[in-house]
């Protein structure tokens, strides 16, 4: 088995670099930087494949070619030319640079940093092929291009469709919190399979979902595809089928869970409904028509994790300021709960009725929010054994398959 070692680069949401960072590590590879909003970790052709049937939390895999530092144009060709694209892109490689984006850096227009860097690939692959045109009809490599400070990261896009495309997500409603935004709240909190879990505002299940795809260990790229799997010559097929192989044997649905969503939309539970089945964790959630105030739970210790309305249209706004008093009074009413909620409404915690314990910025796209923590008392057992976890824990990462 090819033994090459590969730069990657996996991009995430900002404030949540250090739960990408976890995820990584627990696949057993190594972490090289940790930047605003991108891990860069080390791999072998296996990884490339692990890391996009794997990790949860991050928005693609980009193979990283290189660092070229260029402030004219002529610079960013020649640095380009001058780089072994053969070493990825086999002849008949259909190739283009499908974005590219600038800060503070002297070349700024994207159109033009895609326009010379096309061509310098060209004018290298000619060389290197002895051919004069490409029929580029074979797989896919489009590349990315970051410029900061006049420094261009550029890397390939092995998984194509964004990874937060699980395969499950037919049916939708307005406003969803994406899958991998929604893995990366959950891992932020100390919740686990064995604890109660509530979304009052579940829309279409993304949150639930995702909570029992990991109470199951079901890999979130297990039913979708990637680009890297027609790079034959870069990831060997055997890679992906060892890949989807070990997610398969990881598979456990014979577990109990307490998780549920409610909503007022019968529309957004329908589609939540079809969402569980399709992600195969239907007969692990519980989905319920109820609003907020009606929130009531037997069991103490358990978990609120939502994505409460923020208020984008004028009507939606003044309701807000009722909506979240009931969503304190329904949390009060709980035992022992802890609640977690990502929001861009600066009036959250007042109207709640109590000040986070912690908060936590995170930016939902463009759009900048406060995940929102009130922590509830551990359980008694739980609180006994968590000097022995974190024991454990340790010998975990040591016992991790090593590659």
């Amino acid at each position: 088995m090819s033994t090459e070692r590969f730069e990657l680069i996996a991009p995430c949401h900002f404030g949540l670099e250090a739960v990408l960072k976890r995820e990584i590590l627990d696949l057993g590879y190594e972490i090289s930087k940790v930047e605003d909003g991108k891990v860069t970790f080390l791999a072998d052709a296996q990884g490339i494949a692990d890391a996009n049937v794997f990790l949860r939390t991050t928005e693609r895999i980009l193979l990283k070619v290189a660092e070229v530092k260029a402030e004219t144009f002529d610079e960013l060709f020649e640095a380009t030319k001058a780089l072994p694209w053969e070493r990825y892109i086999p002849a008949d490689g259909k190739f283009w640079i499908a974005k590219a984006n600038s800060v503070k850096s002297k070349l700024f227009s994207p159109s033009d940093i895609q326009s010379i860097m096309k061509k310098a690939i060209v004018e290298r692959l000619k060389g290197v092929y002895n051919v004069s045109w490409f029929p580029e009809d074979g797989a896919s490599f489009p590349i990315r291009v970051a410029f900061m400070k006049d420094v261009a990261t550029i890397g390939i896009d092995t998984s194509g469709v964004s990874l937060h495309k699980r395969g499950y997500r037919q049916m939708t409603v307005k406003a969803p919190i994406t899958e991998t935004l929604a893995s990366a709240l959950i891992m932020l909190t100390p919740w686990k399979k064995d604890r109660s879990l509530v979304d009052p505002f579940c829309g279409s299940g993304t949150f639930p979902i995702e909570a029992a795809m990991m109470a199951a260990d079901i890999a979130p790229g297990m039913n979708r595809s990637f680009l890297a799997e027609d790079w034959k010559q870069v990831v060997p097929r055997r890679c992906w089928y060892e890949a989807v192989e070990e997610a398969q044997d990881r598979v456990n649905l014979k577990i109990e869970t307490d998780i549920q969503g409610y909503d007022i939309d019968a529309e957004a539970l329908k589609a939540a409904r079809a969402n569980a089945k399709m992600a195969g964790v239907e007969s692990l959630i519980h989905f319920q028509q109820r609003p907020v105030k009606e929130l009531h739970h037997p069991k103490p210790y358990g978990f609120i994790i939502t994505n409460p309305p923020y208020g984008e249209r004028l009507e939606e706004k003044a309701a807000l300021p009722q909506l979240y008093r009931e969503i304190g009074e329904s949390y009060r009413g709980l035992d022992k709960w802890s609640m977690y909620l990502i929001t861009s409404y600066d009036k959250a915690e007042n109207d709640i009725g109590r000040k986070a314990d912690k908060n936590r910025k995170i930016y939902n796209g463009m759009l900048k929010t406060y995940f929102y923590q009130f922590l509830g008392p551990k359980p008694p057992r739980r609180a006994a054994q968590e000097k022995k976890e974190g024991t454990d824990e340790e010998d975990n990462f040591c016992n991790r398959k090593c590659r």
